[in-house]
């Protein structure tokens, strides 16, 4: 087991930092879906006691990211195929109130920022196939990075709240399909057209491009949760 995160400075609050080094390290994929987490090893690894890991461990646990075994063991938390279906229907639920929130509230900045977004994830799939690690991380984060403006620019902090607990699960279940198949993860034609909805203030024209995007996702995740995992959705 690896952790691509520095030993802990003590500048801040142990456990938080704790937390935060855990979380980032399995929302990139540096822990693995059901990889198992042993506490002397991550306290060594992060330089720390077991006490902050131990509540850091709670706090993921809390989240959504870190599942017990039933037998005492930990390990990260693996998606199932009804709960990607389920996140997924969560998502176009929370998602067409963003885009039609964004339709109406989102300023030229964030605008701007949206376009920006589409056209570095349009440059960087267009120059190479997906075949590299980091150039997926980068897409993931791209992906989020969208969604989460569209949110934002929405002007329903309520909403955008929901939706941070729905992408976390969302980046750790793209995090374990994307291993598997990059292919998975399409998001430049799909994320200009919902770009250019919002930029035209056209609220409908935005929902069915969101509901489509979503949608087409979802087929593409689920299919491929269903082939890992040989279980098809019920």
């Amino acid at each position: 087991m690896t952790l691509a995160v520095p030993p802990i400075q003590r500048s801040k609050s142990l456990h938080e930092q704790t937390y935060q080094a855990l979380r980032a390290s399995i929302l990139s994929g540096d822990l693995v879906p059901g990889e198992r987490l042993v506490e002397t090893q991550l306290a060594q690894r992060l330089q720390v006691s077991r006490t902050p890991i131990r509540e850091a461990i709670r706090q993921l646990q809390k989240d959504g990211l870190i599942a017990s075994d039933g037998a005492g063991g930990l390990h990260v938390t693996t998606i199932s195929v009804i709960d990607a279906a389920q996140l997924y229907d969560c998502r176009l639920a929370l998602e067409q109130l963003s885009v039609s929130g964004a339709c109406l509230h989102a300023s030229a900045a964030q605008i701007k920022q949206l376009e920006t977004v589409v056209i570095h994830a349009e440059r960087l799939t267009q120059t190479a196939s997906l075949v590299s690690s980091l150039k997926v991380m980068e897409l993931l984060d791209l992906d989020y990075g969208f969604h989460r403006l569209i949110a934002e620019s929405s002007g329903n902090r309520w909403l955008t709240a929901l939706l941070d607990q729905v992408f976390d699960k969302m980046m750790l279940l793209r995090v374990q399909t994307t291993r598997h198949n990059p292919g998975v993860l399409e998001i430049r034609i799909e994320h200009r057209q919902i770009y250019e909805a919002i930029a035209q203030r056209q609220a409908d024209q935005a929902v069915e491009a969101i509901q489509s995007h979503l949608l087409s996702s979802k087929d593409r995740v689920v299919g491929e949760l269903e082939q890992l995992s040989g279980k098809p959705l019920p």
